[in-house]
C-alpha cells in the first residue's frame, strides 16, 4: 500500500500530480494511493468518496490501477517526495515471504485473461512493519510544498464563507475564537479585504487630508486615524497556503463570485468552474444597492452619470465627481441619502457645488422617525448647504449637453453632473434558486429558522438573511451592528454553539459631528410613538461620545459600554412611579400642535412634566392619541424648535417595540432590556427616567 502523510489535501495532490505526472507515467500494480490529511473533519464526512474529492484526484487513484515494475514504482514515489520538497512521507509496502524476500514476483508474469482474477484484493503489511511504518512516519518533520505549483484557490475548506462584508468578518472572529486552529477561506466578489461601511458615508467625508482619504483612512470626531479596513493585510494567509497554517488562519479569495452550492456534496462552485467542498458554509452575501425604473430604462448616457451608492468603488467614484461637478442631486431621504446629503453639503461650502436632496416622503428619514422630528432634521440637512426637496420625485431622465436632465412630480426640471441613488437594498439571493434554499416572499432574503440556518451545515448571516427573532418575529435588517450581531452567531453556531437570535442589534446615524441618534427594534413611523425630550449638553454630540471612547463605531461602544442596567427593584419602582421625576421633562405628543410649536397651552392641555409638586404627565393618554392622529397632517416644529437629546418610545398593543435615543449615547443596554421585557408600561415618563437624561446636566 502506498501513503501519502502530511497536510496536504486531495485537492490540492490531485492539482500537481496531474500537471506533473502523465497517465502513461503514473502506473502502479496492485497498490492502492491515501493521503493522510490533518483535517479530520474529512474522514468523518457523509457520502462516497468520490462526493468528497474533486474529479482531478479521481484520476490520480484511477491510474494506480495498473501494472509496472518494482524500479518504476519506486522511481515515481521517490520523485514525488522531492517535489513536495519532503513535505509527505512516502513509502511502499507489500506482502513479504516468509523467507524475509521483499516481496513477490511481479504479476507481470500472469496471463492477460487471468490477470483480473489474480489480482490480490488487499496486501496488508505484517504487524512489524506497520509498526516500523508509523514510526517512521512520526519521526520525519514536516515541511511544505512547493507554492509555484500549488493552485491559487484551495479545493476544501473546513469553514467557507461567502461575501467579505462585515458579517463574514464577524464570523471568522467568532469562529476562530471557538476553534483557535480553524482554516477559514472567504470568497468575495469585491476586489478588497474586508472592510466596514459606516466611514463610507461618515467620517470620510469629513478628512481636510486628501491624501489620507485616497489610502481609504479617515479620522474619527475624536482625531484619531483609522482605516476602514477591518485587518491589514499581515492578518491574512494567502488562499494557496491555507490548508498548511498549522494555527489555522484566515484566507481572502478576491474578485470571485460562487454561483452554486450543492447542499448534499457539500461543494460550492465558483463563477470560474472551480470547485471548493467545504464543511460549513456561511452565506454572508449581503445586499446590492435598489435603483428607480426611471434610470433603469434611461439612456445610457444617464446611467454612466448615476451612481448606486453602496461600497468602496462607489465612495472612490463619488468623491472625485464631487471635487469637479457643479451639482449633485442625491435621490433618497433615509439615513444613507441623509448623510451622503449632509457630507456633500459640508463640502459644498468650499466649493462651487450644489447639492440637492428629494424624496417622496414629508421630511428626511420620514419612514423612522415621527414627524415632527423628521421634520427637525429636514431643516438641520438644510442648515448643512443643501437643497432639501421633500415629497419629490423623478419622473423622467434625459441627457443633453454633458448634463442629465430631470423631469420632477412637482413639474421643475433639474440639470445635474450627477445623480446618487440611495433608496434602500435587494438582498442578493441568486444563490437560492440553484442551490435549493428558500426565499422570504415578505422580507426578502434568504429564509433561516432562530439559529441562523439555512439548510443543514449553511449558515446566512446579515443583510441577506430573513431570520426569526424569538421576540419581535420574523424579520430582515440591514444595519451595521446586525451584520455584527448575526455573523457573531453564525460563526458560533457553526462551530456548535446551537444559539437562537435574541440579542437586538442597534444601528445609527450622524448628520455631521453635531447631531446622531441610535435606535433600536421596531422604529417604524406608522407607529404610536411617545418622546421624552430634556435640554442637552456639549457631552450630547456624536463627536463628544467618540471623543470620550475612542471608538466610531458606535455598535461597538454600545457594546463595551458599561452602562449600569437597572436592578429589577429599580425598573419595577421607575414604571410604578415611586421615583421622583426630574424637573423639565418634555413630552413630546405629535398630535398635540402646541408640542409641536411651542406655543403654551393651557393648564389643562399641559403634556409637560412639571416640578415633584405638579402630577405626573398621563402619557398612555398621549399614545392612544398619537394612533388616533396618525393619519393627520401633524404640525412640524418652528426653526427655533431644539430637540437636544430625548426617547422616543415606538409601541405596538401598548407594548414598547422600538427606541430611538436622540443624542443620547452609551444606553443602549437599557433600550435592549426594555425591549426584551416586552412589557406594557402605564407611565413612559417614568419608563424614560432609566436612561437618566438629566445625568450632565448642572
Amino acid at each position: 500500500m502506498f501513503r501519502v502523510a502530511g497536510s496536504v489535501t486531495a485537492s490540492r495532490l490531485s492539482a500537481v500530480c496531474c500537471r506533473t505526472v502523465t497517465a502513461k507515467q503514473f502506473q502502479v500494480h496492485g497498490a492502492s494511493l491515501h493521503v493522510l490529511s490533518s483535517e479530520t473533519s474529512r474522514k468523518s464526512r457523509n457520502g462516497p468518496a468520490h462526493h468528497r474529492i474533486p474529479p482531478s484526484w479521481q484520476s490520480v487513484r484511477t491510474m494506480a490501477s495498473a501494472g509496472d515494475s518494482q524500479a518504476k514504482i519506486n522511481y515515481i514515489f521517490y520523485g514525488l517526495a522531492v517535489l513536495f520538497g519532503g513535505g509527505g512521507i512516502i513509502y511502499y509496502m507489500r506482502e513479504t515471504s516468509k523467507d524475509g524476500n521483499k516481496t513477490k514476483k511481479s504479476t507481470a508474469a500472469v496471463p492477460a485473461e487471468s490477470k483480473e482474477a489474480t489480482e490480490p484484493v488487499s496486501e496488508k503489511p505484517t504487524s512489524e512493519t506497520t509498526k516500523s511504518g508509523k514510526k517512521l512516519l512520526d519521526a520525519m518533520p514536516q515541511s511544505y510544498p512547493d507554492y509555484e505549483v500549488m493552485p491559487d484557490i484551495p479545493g476544501h475548506a473546513k469553514y467557507l464563507l461567502i461575501g467579505g462584508g462585515t458579517a463574514s468578518f464577524a464570523a471568522f472572529r467568532a469562529i476562530r475564537a471557538s476553534d483557535a486552529k480553524a482554516q477559514v477561506l472567504v470568497v468575495t466578489e469585491e476586489e478588497e479585504l474586508p472592510y466596514m461601511r459606516p466611514p463610507l458615508s461618515k467620517e470620510l467625508w469629513y478628512s481636510d487630508e486628501p491624501k489620507l482619504v485616497e489610502k481609504l483612512k479617515f479620522k474619527q470626531w475624536n482625531g484619531k486615524e483609522r482605516s476602514v479596513y477591518y485587518n491589514p493585510p499581515s492578518f491574512y494567509v494567502e488562499p494557496k497556503e491555507l490548508a498548511y497554517q498549522e494555527n489555522g488562519g484566515v484566507a481572502v479569495v478576491k474578485g470571485r463570485k460562487v454561483m452554486k452550492l450543492d447542499p448534499q456534496k457539500q461543494v460550492a462552485v465558483l463563477d470560474n468552474g472551480w470547485e471548493i467542498f467545504y464543511d460549513k458554509v456561511l452565506i454572508a452575501t449581503g445586499g446590492r444597492p435598489r435603483n428607480i425604473p426611471v434610470f433603469e430604462r434611461a439612456s445610457q448616457e444617464v446611467k454612466d452619470r448615476v451612481t448606486l451608492f453602496r461600497g468602496i468603488k462607489d465612495f472612490k467614484r463619488l468623491d472625485e465627481v464631487s471635487r469637479n461637478a457643479s451639482t449633485i442631486v442625491v435621490v433618497g431621504g433615509g439615513f444613507l441619502g441623509s448623510e451622503l446629503t449632509c457630507a456633500l453639503g459640508k463640502r459644498s461650502r468650499d466649493s462651487s457645488l450644489k447639492v440637492i436632496q428629494m424624496f417622496p416622503e414629508p421630511g428626511n428619514m420620514g419612514k423612522v422617525l415621527p414627524e415632527y422630528l423628521s421634520q427637525w432634521t429636514t431643516a438641520k440637512v438644510r442648515g448643512e448647504g443643501a437643497t432639501v426637496k421633500p415629497e419629490t420625485f423623478v419622473k423622467r431622465a434625459r441627457f443633453s449637453d454633458g448634463k442629465v436632465i430631470l423631469k420632477l412630480n412637482t413639474g421643475e426640471e433639474i440639470s445635474t453632473d450627477h445623480v446618487v441613488v440611495a433608496v434602500g437594498l435587494e438582498p442578493n439571493t441568486e444563490l437560492a434558486k440553484e442551490s435549493g434554499l428558500e426565499v422570504d416572499d415578505t422580507y426578502g432574503g434568504f429564509r433561516v429558522n432562530a439559529e441562523l440556518e439555512a439548510r443543514s451545515d449553511i449558515w446566512v448571516a446579515g443583510d441577506a438573511s430573513s431570520f426569526y427573532d424569538i421576540k419581535l418575529g420574523r424579520r430582515r435588517v440591514e444595519h451595521h451592528d446586525h451584520a455584527v450581531v448575526s455573523g457573531r452567531l453564525a460563526g458560533e453556531n457553526m462551530t456548535g454553539a446551537r444559539k437562537p437570535y435574541w440579542h437586538q442589534s442597534m444601528f445609527w446615524s450622524d448628520l455631521g459631528p453635531d447631531v446622531g441618534y441610535e435606535a433600536i427594534g421596531i422604529v417604524d413611523s406608522s407607529l404610536p410613538t411617545v418622546a421624552v425630550f430634556a435640554k442637552a449638553t456639549e457631552k450630547d454630540t456624536p463627536k463628544a461620545v467618540v471623543e470620550e471612547t475612542g471608538e466610531s463605531l458606535r455598535s461597538v461602544t454600545e457594546t463595551e459600554a458599561e452602562a449600569t442596567l437597572p436592578t429589577k427593584e429599580e425598573t419595577v419602582a421607575a414604571v410604578s412611579g415611586e421615583t421622583t421625576a426630574p424637573p423639565e421633562v418634555e413630552i413630546k405628543d405629535p398630535s398635540d400642535p402646541a408640542s409641536a410649536t411651542g406655543v403654551e397651552p393651557s393648564a389643562s392641555e399641559k403634556t409637560e412634566s412639571a416640578t415633584d409638586e405638579e402630577p405626573a404627565p398621563d402619557v398612555e393618554a398621549a399614545a392612544k392619541l398619537v394612533a388616533e392622529v396618525e393619519t393627520e397632517n401633524r404640525v412640524a416644529p418652528t426653526p427655533k424648535e431644539d430637540y437636544g437629546k430625548g426617547v422616543i418610545f415606538y409601541l405596538r398593543d401598548d407594548i414598547i417595540v422600538g427606541i430611538v435615543l436622540w443624542n443620547l449615547f452609551n444606553r443602549m443596554p437599557i433600550a435592549r432590556k426594555i425591549i426584551k421585557e416586552g412589557k406594557q408600561h402605564q407611565d413612559l415618563a417614568e419608563v424614560a427616567k432609566l436612561f437618566d437624561l438629566h445625568a450632565d446636566e448642572d
